[in-house]
């Protein structure tokens, strides 16, 4: 077998289904088990650690509505999935170390069209692809 894990990494955006169904349509192919991910980048990671306030509520509601994202999209997949998990970190560690924890032969991303600034300082798709432990598939979305 090509493939026996996929992890599809998503940000939850409407995007998402697209990289979703690409993912899908790869695991029916191959007879892969998906695990779907979503990271949620902390806060305090985001803006440089010093965050003078109380943030807990805040990230609390974004693992709500990560959650009723994630439901909405499973929903929509015409293929079962092995488990679906929410984490909070960095976005390109956290891939790197679910696929390790989860065994993945293969960790699939949505990327989008870069141009000027935006490709120079990099994406979350070419983060993933540098430092994985397995396989990475950048499935292109539109902008």
């Amino acid at each position: 077998m090509l493939y026996n894990k996929i992890l599809l990494a998503v940000d939850l955006t409407d995007d998402s289904i697209k990289v979703a169904n690409k993912a899908a349509a790869l695991c029916k192919a191959t007879g892969a088990e998906l695990i779907i991910l979503h990271v949620i980048e902390s806060l305090n990671y985001a803006y440089g650690g010093d965050v003078p306030i109380d943030i807990t509520n805040i990230q609390t509601e974004l693992k709500e509505t990560a959650k009723e994202r994630i439901a909405m999209l499973e929903a929509q997949l015409d293929t079962p999935f092995q488990e679906s998990c929410i984490t909070q970190g960095s976005i390109e560690s956290e891939i790197h170390r679910i696929a390790e924890e989860k065994k993945a032969d293969l960790i699939i991303v949505g990327s989008h069209c870069r141009h000027g600034l935006a490709l120079l300082l990099g994406s979350t798709s070419n983060g993933v692809l540098h430092g994985a432990p397995c396989d990475v598939l950048a499935v292109k979305v539109t902008e």
